[in-house]
């Protein structure tokens, strides 16, 4: 457990945009420009879940 607000020793990850080193002010990315770019993919839906649909939502619950 750390002892006054220390950091536990682990390895920075790297931007996910480019794959730099991250830089305290913009982490996790590496720059300002990473940092739009992942806002501009969250904004535009490039990072949506693929949904399956069921049969099953059309038909109503069977009693059992």
């Amino acid at each position: 457990m750390p002892v006054d607000g220390a950091k536990t020793a682990r390895a920075a990850r790297p931007c996910p945009i480019c794959g730099k080193p991250p830089v305290e002010a913009s982490k996790p990315f590496c720059s300002e420009r990473c940092r739009d770019v992942d806002l501009n993919r969250w904004l535009s839906g490039s990072y949506a879940i693929p949904a399956r649909e069921s049969d099953d939502e059309d038909e109503p619950d069977e009693p059992k």
